[in-house]
């Protein structure tokens, strides 16, 4: 999409569990330190939910700190759609969970499962109901609970994820000046399973053999991800860039997903942005997949490094493999 779309973010919220586990943490049990860790990944410390917490519950956390930075209530809503890959269940869809949850009417509610890419596919699913006229605003949440799909005797996935929630509330804006300026997203599916989890799906269902296999716990192809997601996130940039008319000096901010922090660094040195110029928190929060990218926002936005007619770029990349970009103009 290079037409602009008058879709506005009238607030964003985040939800982070108190529980926190540091590189030490995985020093116990697994063949890792703290520098193999911190070399590699970035990552210092994770958030991991608490033992009563299911997916939903961050979710309507986030979900409701996002309303009230819009100022809006539940009943200011027409559609809920959260991203995740980690729900509570198979069936019924996480967002109806929250639709109860944060007390809104009945109103659609749906998930969305893009992984990593989660948010951005949902915000570009909601903008595309909103500028059709379908509503007028909608609640859009990345959340996961990442830690309940983990396989503990594998350091090469253990180490990565940690829990979270993250949201916007997106509308339609009279002003012209606020607006999705681009928006893109893409798969690759013959990449499939580069990130997956192979049981409790139809095609395994859960049975002896795939719980002491741990195949009901996260898979991944750790090199051949790296190779494809520093090249691929790069050539999304660029062609955003492009297609909206900008160039790197035009952004305020860029936003991408927290996967790895060599990968931000090689995006960031290749695009020539100064540091404060591009959104890196993953040496607290890990990798929370669909809450990632929505994080970034939320924290740029409430500690004043964006503000109103700035413009932010938004990419991501995750299991599918999915990607997905954005560009908007607060």
């Amino acid at each position: 999409m290079t037409k602009a779309l008058p879709i506005c973010i009238l607030g964003t919220g985040t939800y982070v569990p108190e529980k926190v586990r540091d590189n030490h943490f995985f020093e116990k049990n697994l063949d890792t330190s703290d520098e193999w860790i911190v070399t590699r990944t970035g990552i210092r410390e994770r958030h991991f939910a608490a033992d009563d917490q299911a997916t939903s519950d961050l979710a309507a956390l986030a979900g409701k700190r996002a309303l009230e930075d819009a100022g809006l209530s539940a009943d200011d809503i027409d559609i809920i759609i959260v991203a995740t890959a980690t729900g509570d269940h198979q069936f019924p869809a996480t967002a109806a969970i929250v639709q109860e949850k944060i007390g809104a009417k009945q109103i659609p509610a749906f998930d969305i499962g893009a992984a990593c890419a989660g948010f951005l596919y949902a915000s570009i699913t909601a903008s595309s109901f909103l500028g059709a006229g379908m509503y007028k605003r909608a609640l859009v949440i990345g959340a996961e609970a990442l830690s309940r799909f983990a396989n503990w005797t594998d350091r090469t996935t253990a180490v990565l994820f940690g829990d979270a929630a993250s949201a916007a509330v997106l509308g339609i804006n009279e002003d012209p000046e606020s607006a999705m300026m681009y928006c893109n997203l893409g798969c690759d599916g013959s990449r499939s399973h580069h990130i997956w989890v192979p049981a409790g799906g139809s095609r395994l269902p859960a049975a002896h053999h795939t719980v002491d296999g741990h195949m009901h716990t996260l898979h991944m192809k750790g090199r051949e991800v790296y190779k494809f997601a520093v090249v691929k996130m790069q050539q999304l940039i660029d062609e955003a860039l492009t297609s909206a008319n900008l160039t790197p000096s035009d952004l305020a901010l860029v936003i991408p997903h927290q996967s790895n922090l060599r990968i931000i660094e090689s995006v960031r040195e290749r695009m020539g942005l100064p540091l404060e110029k591009i959104s890196i928190n993953i040496q607290h929060y890990g990798n929370t997949s669909a809450a990632s990218v929505p994080m970034g926002l939320d924290e740029a936005r409430r500690t004043g490094v964006v503000k109103k007619g700035d413009i932010v770029l938004m990419v991501a990349i995750g299991s599918g493999l999915v990607w997905g970009t954005m560009i908007v103009r607060l």
